[in-house]
Parts: structure tokens; C-alpha cells; sequence
């Protein structure tokens, strides 16, 4: 990043983390005149787990980013950004489960030819069931699937996938998870309609998106045209600095950050405001004044899943089109598998090799995450050929690594969350949590960029104009047309 002039004692809000709501934030601001001072762990990357890893000419996208929103603002922030960047893409993903490949969304055709009639009408039979007696006051991810689509089509489609990606029992998950992205998409509906097409109505599954655009480079590229026009504008964006304590005085009221840059050295800004997108862990228990004993507790009790994707560069022609495929196969450790050249052309140097990515979920202290790179390689191409039947035993290839990728909605999440924003209310002001890990929520992109809207908005008018709690991950909405709509907003600028 070029160099800035913008002093670290005078900036009018200090923002911890560069990924799409640090970011956000940061541009809202700057644009509106006010000072920011962006502090970005990674030394490389702006984006976050929204960010686009260069390997040898391949672009390799972490986790995936289909854009599309409801809010308008969230629309018009992207084009602004990048005018002529974006392409239109179809949605392509599938299932693969029992050694066979199932569209998503379902086909009811082929669902009833893969599954068999016979499978087909066990699922609709417990699908009734579960609509007729469904299970009492459903706290659990498994109790809420079970009724809303019956044992036999949750054990098929959710349960081990879901496990793969938490890593625990979906007993141990909270309802909140399935109600949140799941939402009424309702698979029982699809196999009805399979199985008794009179009995449904005549397109099941229109509500699922069908297209969506997309950044020519990846999501990275948005993220780093909207770094490049904050640091254009005044604004400092400091890479490789990791934040490491927060001290707030009443008296000014003043934020103090301490952080480590580049070099290990021990740095301080100063701001009015702090935005933190750091994982909520992180800042309750590097908080000073320090927090009262049951909030710190509370802290500790928050989890996170990481995720890292073994992206090998296999020669030849794609073996499949999907920008994704859900692994729900028991048998492999991979989740999903993507071809990164799916979600565009300008992501592979030519068409003479294809790089797939292999994504595994695990936690901290699971063996899994320890492995070295190259023990994962191996791992990923074992996998690949158990998939996909194909010998990519002398694939290249890189791991990237997202720690803290996903909070973990445990079943007492909601209590330790409730301790958390109780006690940083009564303690600290001029404070805006924002995106996914600043707030413990399983948000979308776009859902992390409106709560960065919202708190820019809020610093702007120097009073709480918007609550970010109030913005919601939603599954309907993450995979549909219409429904689960976020209300527009207008952000001073």
C-alpha cells in the first residue's frame, strides 16, 4: 500500500480487520470525510475469508462467494466499486452421496431414479410423520431438520455433511443454525412432488437462485479496488498488524489499540471509534478495562471452525462444470469441492490444467488443521481420486488456511452472547461490532457489509440510528429470488 499521511492519533475511528465489513466501514467513512485507520492481520490480503489467493496464475477463491442481495445500498456499493467487473453467472452445484451425483436444488426426476421409488416413499412416509408429530419444543439442529423434513431425508441430505462442517453431533447444534439457513427450502416438498407430482405444485423449487455475478478475478478483486480507493482517499490500511490490546477511556471517550506490525513491533493508534471485525473472543478478552468475570467466561465459552482448501492444479479438461459439489459421503473428510474456473474464466491462466479445491472443516486442536501442507496435499488427492475416480497422485497444488472461518452455534451460544453485548454496553461506548466473527453470527457477505453500513451510519450521525443486531443470516434468503428480504437503508455519505 502506498504511504499515508493520515496520523494514527487523529483518525476519527480505528477499524480491526480489512475484510468486507472492515472494509465497508472504512470506505463509507473515508468517503464522508471522516479519518480511518484499518488494521489487517494478514500481510498479503485484504478480503478476509473473502479474499482471492494467486497460485502460479491460478485464482483460487476461500470458501466460495456467489453475490447477490436484497439491499439495494449493498448493490449499489458493489457496482460502484466495480463498474465493468462483474460477469453473470449460472448456478451450477450438486450432492454427492451413495457414489451418485444429485442436483441441488433436487431434480424430482432424477431424485426418483437415483433414489428409487422405493427410498422415495420411506422419505415421503417419514417426511408425514414428522409433519403429523413433530418433536416437542425443537432446541437442536437435529430436532428442527427431523420436523421440518422428516429421519429418513434428514439422515440422507443434512446429517453428515453438517456434522463434516461443525464437527460435533448435530444434537450438540443449535435450532437457530438450521433456522437461519435453511429456512423453508424444503426438500420434503421436492421428493413429494417426485414421488406424486399431482400432489404438488407445479415447479417445487422455484425459489433457489439460478444465476448470480461475479468478479472476474474473484471476490478479491472487489475488496482490493475498495482498499485501493480508501488509501486513494486518505485513509491507512496497515497490513500484517495484529491487534493486541483495546483500552477505552471514559473520559474522552477515546479508543487506544495497541498492535504488532510487520516487524513485531509494538505500535498504538488512537480514534473516537473502534470497528471490530476481530473474533469476538479476541477483543472481550484483550479488553481493557478488563471485563467482569462473567463475560470473560462467557468469551471463552464461544467456539470457532476453521477451514482450509487444498487446491490442486490437475492437467486436462474440467471433470465437471459445478462451481461446488456438497460431499455428503461419509466415507471422504472433504466437505465440498470446487472448480474455481466454474465461477469464471479469468480464474485459470488457460485451459490446459483445471485447479480444484478441496475444502476440509476442522477445529484449532483437531489433527486435521495440524497436519502440514504437504500431509493435506496428500490427503486432498487420495480424496479426489475416491470421488471422482480419477489418479491425481502427481498434482501441484497449495493449501490456503482460514482459521476462525465459522462460529459455532453451540446450544448455549445465545446465553453467552446475551453476557457479552450486556457487559460491553454497560462498559465501553463509541464501540461497533460488525461482520461474522465481530459479532458471533453466521452472516453472508452482503449481511456483514449492511452491519458495517449501519455502523457507519451510526458514527456519521454520532448516535445509534441503526442496530446491526438486527441483521440477519437467512437461508431463504441466501439461496432465493424472494423472501428473507433485508430492509434498504440509506447510509449518509
Amino acid at each position: 500500500m502506498p504511504p499515508t499521511s493520515v496520523s494514527p492519533d487523529a483518525v476519527d475511528a480505528v477499524i480491526v480487520g480489512a475484510g468486507p465489513a472492515g472494509l465497508t466501514a472504512g470506505y463509507l467513512l473515508q468517503k464522508a470525510g471522516r479519518t480511518v485507520l484499518i488494521l489487517e492481520s494478514d500481510p498479503t490480503y485484504v478480503g478476509g475469508i473473502s479474499r482471492t489467493v494467486s497460485y502460479k496464475g491460478y485464482r483460487i477463491d476461500v470458501g466460495g462467494h456467489r453475490f447477490f442481495s436484497k439491499s439495494v445500498e449493498v448493490n449499489r456499493l458493489w457496482d460502484e466499486l466495480l463498474p465493468d467487473g462483474f460477469i453473470e453467472r449460472d448456478r451450477l452445484s450438486r450432492i454427492y452421496y451413495g457414489g451418485q451425483y444429485y442436483s441441488y436444488p433436487l431434480k424430482p426426476g432424477e431424485a426418483l431414479r437415483k433414489l428409487g421409488a422405493r427410498e422415495i416413499a420411506r422419505c415421503l412416509a417419514s417426511y408425514l410423520k414428522a409433519r403429523a408429530f413433530p418433536r416437542a419444543a425443537p432446541a437442536t439442529f437435529e430436532d428442527w431438520v427431523v420436523n421440518q423434513f422428516g429421519e429418513r431425508l434428514y439422515r440422507i441430505f443434512f446429517k453428515t455433511y453438517t456434522e463434516k462442517v461443525w464437527g460435533m453431533d448435530c444434537r450438540s447444534i443449535s435450532a437457530d443454525w438450521a433456522a437461519q439457513r435453511i429456512k423453508t427450502f424444503s426438500l420434503g416438498k421436492a421428493v413429494a412432488h417426485a414421488l406424486l407430482p399431482s400432489l404438488g405444485p407445479a415447479s417445487p423449487i422455484t425459489t433457489l437462485l439460478r444465476s448470480f455475478k461475479y468478479p472476474r478475478r474473484g471476490p478479491g478483486m472487489l475488496w482490493e479496488e475498495c482498499a485501493r480507493r480508501i488509501v486513494a482517499g486518505g485513509g491507512s490500511i496497515r497490513m500484517g498488524c495484529r491487534a493486541t490490546r483495546f483500552e477505552y477511556s471514559k473520559q474522552a471517550p477515546r479508543w487506544l489499540v495497541e498492535y504488532r506490525d510487520g516487524g513485531g513491533a509494538i505500535r498504538h493508534a488512537r480514534g473516537r471509534h473502534l470497528v471490530s471485525s476481530l473474533a469476538l473472543k479476541d477483543l472481550v478478552r484483550h479488553a481493557s478495562p478488563a471485563m467482569p468475570p462473567a463475560a470473560a467466561a462467557a468469551a471463552d465459552r464461544l467456539e470457532y471452525r476453521n477451514f482450509f482448501a487444498a487446491a490442486l492444479v490437475v492437467p486436462g479438461p474440467a471433470l465437471f462444470d459445478d462451481q461446488w459439489i456438497y460431499v455428503h459421503e461419509p466415507g471422504v473428510k472433504a466437505g465440498r469441492v470446487q472448480n474455481y474456473r466454474s465461477w469464471s474464466p479469468d480464474m485459470a491462466p488457460g485451459p490446459e490444467a483445471t485447479c480444484y479445491g478441496l475444502e476440509y472443516f476442522c477445529s484449532a486442536t483437531d489433527e486435521l488443521w495440524r497436519m502440514s501442507d504437504a500431509d493435506a496435499l496428500d490427503l486432498a488427492r487420495r480424496e479426489f481420486k475416491a470421488i471422482f475416480g480419477k489418479d491425481v497422485s502427481a498434482a501441484d497444488g497449495c493449501v490456503v488456511r482460514q482459521p476462525r472461518a465459522y462460529p459455532v452455534y453451540s446450544l448455549d451460544y445465545q446465553t453467552s452472547l446475551a453476557a457479552i453485548r450486556s457487559a460491553l454496553d454497560e462498559n465501553f461506548t463509541h464501540l461497533h461490532l460488525v461482520g461474522r466473527n465481530g459479532m458471533h453470527r453466521y452472516n453472508n457477505q452482503d449481511h456483514s457489509m449492511v452491519t458495517a453500513m449501519f455502523a457507519a451510519a451510526n458514527i456519521l450521525a454520532d448516535r445509534q440510528l441503526f442496530d446491526p443486531w438486527g441483521v440477519n443470516s437467512d437461508a431463504q434468503y441466501h439461496e432465493s429470488g424472494h423472501g428473507g428480504r433485508l430492509a434498504p437503508i440509506a447510509v449518509a455519505t
